[in-house]
């Protein structure tokens, strides 16, 4: 039991290892990309705004915009960060505090585009292997049930767990009360059913961890492909908007100024 529980917590430190390794370099790059803007807005775009107040000249839309904004910065850049912040904190305290908003952030978590789904794959991995554990060692089904719905860390997975846990006392099978909860995938209900006509549902389960694990670092692979040119597009967009609009006028007054 020891040394099955060491495997298990081995593997839930390299899944946390490796999620922080993946988002080590878009953390860094975001990081980046905020103060390469907040020192564009707050000294560069004010000086050049005064630069092109002085030469008298018409401005465009863009750089109107880009100046309002860079006033909002300087004069409020303690209400744009500080403000998200204050939401953040506010946030979390509700969804401690409030049984329903906890509920409504967890199934937010797995609908949301790109990672909803590799979190889907990691709670049922999580499931998986903790529940084949609980087996292995001789607990009743039907109290590993109860016990997963404290650790897979999300209440809409935990409340199917409950209505699975429910059919399965009312004499229902494991993997028909499984397919009925309508939120485990398909290769976990297969796996259920064949771990019950063998036996071997330990074994069964264990295989579902196992072809999640790899799913989850390949698709986190993928997404940190994703993310890494997704934010040098945008860096290359916010500063391309920044140089057009600033140069655009000092352009066109040089322009004048030879004619």
């Amino acid at each position: 039991v020891f040394n099955n529980l060491f495997n298990t917590i081995r593997w839930q430190d390299e899944l946390m290892s490796q999620a922080k390794k993946l988002l080590a370099y878009p953390a860094f790059v975001a990081v980046v990309v905020f103060g390469a803007v907040a020192f564009l807005m707050s000294y560069l775009v004010p000086q050049m705004a005064s630069f092109l107040r002085n030469m008298g000249q018409e401005l465009p839309l863009n750089t109107k915009i880009l100046i309002a904004l860079s006033n909002g910065f300087v004069d409020y850049w303690w209400l744009i960060i500080g403000l998200p912040i204050l939401i953040v904190i506010g946030l979390a305290a509700v969804i401690q505090a409030n049984p329903i908003a906890r509920y409504r952030f967890d199934r937010f978590k797995l609908n949301f585009p790109y990672t909803g789904p590799i979190l889907h794959k990691i709670i049922m991995a999580r499931f998986a292997r903790y529940f084949a554990l609980m087996y292995q060692t001789g607990i009743p089904i039907l109290d590993a049930i109860k016990i997963c719905e404290k650790i897979v860390g999300n209440r809409v997975v935990a409340d199917a767990l409950s209505r699975v846990h429910a059919q399965i006392s009312a004499g229902e099978s494991m993997s028909e009360s499984f397919r009925n909860a309508g939120l485990f995938p398909q290769l976990v209900v297969r796996m259920v059913k064949v771990g019950e006509s063998t036996g071997a549902l330990d074994k069964s389960l264990l295989n579902v961890s196992y072809f999640y694990d790899r799913d989850v670092n390949d698709s986190m692979q993928h997404l940190l492909k994703m993310i890494e040119p997704a934010l040098t597009v945008l860096l290359g967009l916010i500063l391309g908007f920044i140089m057009y609009s600033v140069l655009g006028p000092v352009y066109d007054s040089f322009s004048k100024l030879k004619i």
